[in-house]
C-alpha cells in the first residue's frame, strides 16, 4: 500500500536523481527506507508448518515463509519523517561544529527537502 506522502518523496526522489542533486537523493532514499523498514514484520522463530523430504527445516508450499507486512497509517508516516529531519538537523549541528562545511551543508539540503514534503502533505483527516 503506498500513501500520498510516500508517492511524494518517490516522485521527488526520482526528479532529484534526473537533477543529479545527491544531497536531496540520499535524504529522499533514506526517508523512503526508513517508511518501508517500519512496515516489516518482526521475525519470530516458530517451527515450520511441514517440512521437505529432500532439505531439512524447509518449508513446502507455496508462500509457507511470506508475512503480510505492516500498514503505517499517515500520522506514522509523518514521524518518521519528522524524525528523519530532526537526524539531519543534528548531523548539520554535529558537522558544523568541526567544520565539515560541505556535510553540513549537505544534512540542511537534505532536511530542507523533507520539510518541504511535510508541508506539502499536511495531516489529513
Amino acid at each position: 500500500m503506498s500513501s500520498t506522502l510516500r508517492a511524494a518523496l518517490r516522485s521527488r526522489l526520482t526528479i532529484a536523481m534526473r537533477e543529479r542533486d545527491r544531497a536531496a537523493t540520499a535524504a529522499l532514499r533514506n526517508a523512503v527506507a526508513t517508511i518501508e523498514n517500519a512496515e516489516a514484520v518482526p521475525v519470530v522463530e516458530r517451527p515450520a508448518v511441514s517440512t521437505s523430504a529432500d532439505v531439512a527445516g524447509a518449508a513446502v508450499g507455496v508462500g509457507a515463509t511470506e508475512a503480510e507486512r505492516l500498514v503505517l497509517g499517515a500520522d506514522a508516516e509523518r514521524h518518521l519523517l519528522a524524525a528523519e529531519v530532526a537526524a539531519l538537523v543534528e548531523a548539520e549541528q554535529a558537522y558544523a561544529a568541526v567544520g565539515d562545511v560541505p556535510r553540513a551543508s549537505a544534512a540542511a539540503a537534505g532536511a530542507a527537502v523533507l520539510r518541504d514534503v511535510l508541508a506539502e502533505h499536511p495531516e489529513q483527516v
